[in-house]
């Protein structure tokens, strides 16, 4: 027994060893020992509805076990009592009736006016698809052409390893920070659409008073409206595989103003695919100047002209073949925040589940079927078509010539027409 109970002792010292730093980053304490009221109306009325079932059971309490203690006391043996001898009163049992009843119905009636609030996702002055991979999540503001994963920080990511030699308590904010955070602009209804990819997991950020599985083939709804700028983190409260830990969620609420420029930040980020993308620009001939030159001469000698300069202005067009080792450099940042999680920094992976990629077919064998992999996902792996064709072609090039690999050199134009 004194064995069990120490070895109980221990595990839980190592256990909030582990969960010290991470909970500390996102725990709120304003209220003392007792729940935070969050950041949105819906959790200050959530907070009220516990505080008012707290004192109903306080009440209840003080009463069942006050009279229980006042009976034990005043009515024991050594004081002469002796146990009544009825067997029953009409006026008791009406009264042990009526009183829970009157009681659940001071619970139910507002508990189910905020649950109705909560499941209202009307009128959202702008909607989220939240969708779950093993580890991470995948945000589309629907409407406005912007999409990105959110992945564990790569510090955290990197020291979580096993025997990364890195001491987690000088890693700010361990386990609970992302690459890429939410954004949500203050004051507006936000909208939820929570679904999942692989298994079930579950977007969960209390501050924000959303918490909803995320089903595969299957959208649950959520909303929030924060009502204060802020950072508000969140984990998956569904176990979903062995990395269930290392998918935290990051949402940052900011002014209006700033929510909308960074939102045309990103549009003109995902439209300029000729500076970020790397793919070459659809060049069409000028009309007025094609209708200019077939003034001039015969249609043939125009057309053949219009011909002719459409072929130069693609040619000048065209981006240049980007070397080796921009491309390894490249591709080393690219598979470092997007694959290594998996397929780990020396590209040993974890199987049976992400196969090793050390001398492995899908990089020793056909380029295009490696783009097509990384565009499309497979099995375990989600699609990472939301990366850029530069950076598509960087991480594979990076892959066909690490690691004793070596399989030649993708450019972006190649997984452009691929896609």
């Amino acid at each position: 027994m004194l064995k069990r109970l120490q070895a109980a002792v221990m595990g839980s010292a190592v256990l909030g060893l582990l969960n010290t730093t991470a909970a500390s980053a996102y725990l709120d304490t304003s209220n003392g020992w007792n729940l935070p009221t969050g950041a949105t109306d819906i959790g200050a009325e959530v907070f009220s509805l516990h505080m008012w079932m707290f004192w109903i059971c306080t009440v209840i309490g003080i009463g069942v076990f006050g009279t229980m203690m006042y009976s034990i006391i005043r009515h024991r043996k050594s004081l002469g009592a002796k146990s009544a001898s009825f067997h029953h009163s009409t006026a008791v049992e009406i009264v042990w009736t009526a009183l829970p009843f009157a009681i659940l119905i001071a619970i139910a009636i507002p508990a189910a006016g905020t649950l109705i609030k909560m499941e209202d996702t009307r009128d959202a002055d702008i909607t989220i698809k939240v969708t779950g991979y093993q580890w991470m999540w995948e945000y589309e503001y629907l409407g406005e052409d912007v999409r990105f994963f959110s992945r564990l920080k790569q510090d955290a990511n990197e020291a979580r390893q096993l025997k990364s030699g890195i001491d987690v308590h000088q890693v700010e904010n361990y386990l609970v920070d992302v690459d890429r955070p939410l954004m949500i602009p203050v004051g507006k209804k936000v909208r939820f659409l929570i679904t999942s990819n692989d298994v079930i997991h579950a977007w969960w950020v209390s501050d924000l008073t959303v918490k909803k599985d995320a089903i595969p083939g299957y959208i649950n709804e959520a909303w929030t409206n924060a009502k204060v700028p802020g950072t508000y983190r969140g984990v998956c409260a569904e176990l979903c595989g062995r990395d269930h830990g290392f998918m935290p969620i990051v949402v940052e609420a900011v002014p209006q103003d700033e929510f909308d420029a960074w939102l045309a930040e990103q549009k003109g980020s995902s439209s300029d695919t000729a500076d970020v993308a790397g793919t070459p620009k659809t060049v069409t001939v000028d009309e007025s100047a094609a209708t200019e030159v077939a003034a001039a001469g015969s249609p043939a000698v125009a057309a053949d002209d219009a011909a002719e300069g459409a072929e130069e202005a693609a040619d000048a067009e065209a981006p240049a073949e980007t070397d080796l080792d921009a491309l390894m450099a490249s591709g080393e940042t690219v598979y470092t925040r997007n694959c290594a999680a998996c397929h780990q920094a020396a590209g040993t992976g974890l199987p049976p589940n992400f196969p090793s990629l050390v001398g492995s077919a899908v990089v020793t064998g056909d380029a295009d079927a490696q783009v097509m992999q990384i565009l499309k996902g497979k099995g375990m792996m989600p699609p990472f078509a939301n990366l850029s064709d530069a950076d598509i072609a960087a991480v594979v090039t990076y892959t066909r010539n690490s690691w004793g690999n070596d399989s030649g050199v993708v450019q972006p134009a190649d997984v452009a027409a691929l896609r």
